[in-house]
């Protein structure tokens, strides 16, 4: 196929509800029955498309590929038998110039927030395997659930139109917000203008039926109107998505040994916010030779919660060993969840000021304010150590906090331009 074939063959079936026209590149916009009428053929069209061209079709990028295991984990069960490349990876690992830090010790900084896909940060990798699987049983749409600003359910909204695939959000909002518009701000603006399904719920019924139910709710109804829906849990973690971070850590190892003097991390911290990331790195590192201890921050609920929920993830693989083992989980709640004080606010304004480095406030902002008190607090712990840092990314979660955080930003002024400063026409002239 000519790249001009293979670029035509991508516009009309990469992205189901809308075309543009080879001849004329003219955007229309295709009526929701036709798109559930044609949406089984597309699907086959466009994975067989996939399967046939494998890396040919878009330089690596979507290709569905076999997946094989690190030797250390070849052993779990069950093993996916798929990936889809949806990440920008490998993401790079650079030396992170935070103050006040114990004596001799280093931060590094694990840049997921930079693996692509419009912002998904550490979602992308649970994605890739989580669609193949999707792909792989033969799914027309997504089902998936989270808060108001889900940057899981961003990415997965995204994810799903790279593979043409519709995607059904069920978000979680105020009571006093559940009947109305959900607006545009941050992630539900990339939601719906991929042209995501958005379901609102209160927190009320999230916490009065859970997001099982609920999710099976929706999928029952879907299936009743012929679709094949496919559901992926809060934060896509389950056995399947833990394997983004099984694979993340052979990454981390792979950058090791091709990094300065190949030394590598005492310690691994990351946010927890549903439990997948923190699951796959705790059991990678116990797995391989890499040695570092994981700690975790958990942003909601409790840490004896996500050790129960994280042994779950661990049985599901058949990996025989106690979460308790293998991480250490420290509260980072502070507030509630996506709740922030102005503490961490100005946190996340000061490490962006001294090193260029954006945190979200819900997730990384809240684990690196309390990995830092925690540093403050007991610096032999950490005196000496050599710490990598992991930015799971959410860095349109910043677009709500505008109002809380206006006040305590860089000022700003009208430039003076007085008599003395020569005028000549032409000159800077923009139109």
């Amino acid at each position: 196929m000519s790249s001009l074939a293979s670029r035509h063959h991508c516009q009309m079936f990469c992205t189901p509800s809308v075309y543009i026209s080879p001849a004329t590149g003219v955007l229309s916009t295709r009526s929701l029955v036709q798109r559930q009428r044609n949406s089984k053929i597309q699907t086959k069209i466009f994975c067989s498309f996939m399967e046939e061209q494998g890396s040919n079709a878009n330089f690596g990028f979507l290709e569905k590929k076999p997946y094989d295991p690190p030797s250390w984990a070849s052993h779990l069960d069950p093993i996916p038998s798929h990936v889809i490349s949806l990440g920008h990876l490998p993401t790079p690992i650079h030396k992170w110039n935070l103050p006040n830090l114990p004596k001799n010790t280093e931060v590094w900084l694990k840049r997921d927030d930079l693996s692509g896909m419009q912002l998904s940060g550490n979602k992308v990798r649970k994605l890739e395997f989580l669609m193949a699987d999707a792909i792989q049983q033969g799914a027309d749409c997504i089902i998936t659930i989270g808060g108001i600003q889900s940057n899981h359910c961003r990415a997965t909204a995204v994810a799903a139109k790279y593979l043409n695939l519709d995607c059904y959000l069920i978000l979680r909002t105020s009571k006093l917000l559940v009947d109305g518009d959900p607006g545009l701000v941050g992630n539900l603006l990339v939601e719906r203008l991929v042209g995501a399904h958005v379901e609102l719920i209160s927190k009320e019924e999230y916490a009065k039926i859970g997001s099982v139910v609920l999710t099976n709710v929706l999928k029952e109804r879907l299936l009743k109107e012929g679709r094949r829906p496919y559901v992926i849990p809060v934060g896509g973690s389950n056995s399947t998505g833990t394997w983004g971070y099984i694979e993340a850590t052979r990454e981390i190892e792979q950058q090791i040994q091709t990094g300065p003097g190949k030394t590598g991390f005492d310690d691994i911290v990351v946010a927890c916010g549903s439990g997948g990331t923190i699951a796959g790195l705790s059991l990678a590192t116990w797995l391989s030779k890499y040695t570092a201890k994981v700690h975790a921050f958990s942003v909601c609920d409790d840490p004896d919660y996500f050790y129960d929920f994280v042994q779950g993830l661990l049985d599901g693989l058949k990996a025989s060993v106690s979460a308790r083992d293998i991480v250490s989980i420290q509260n980072a709640k502070g507030l509630g969840y996506a709740m922030n004080t102005i503490e961490e606010l100005e946190f996340v304004k000061e490490v962006a000021a001294a090193t260029g480095v954006i945190l979200d406030p819900v997730y990384s902002g809240k684990a690196a304010y309390a990995m830092l008190q925690d540093m403050a607090a007991n610096p032999v712990k950490w005196e000496g150590r050599k710490v990598l840092f992991v930015h799971t990314g959410g860095l349109l979660g910043l677009y709500d906090k505008v109002d809380q955080m206006t006040s305590m930003l860089g000022s700003w002024q009208r430039m003076d331009l007085d008599e003395s400063v020569p005028k000549k026409d032409g000159i800077g002239k923009m139109f």
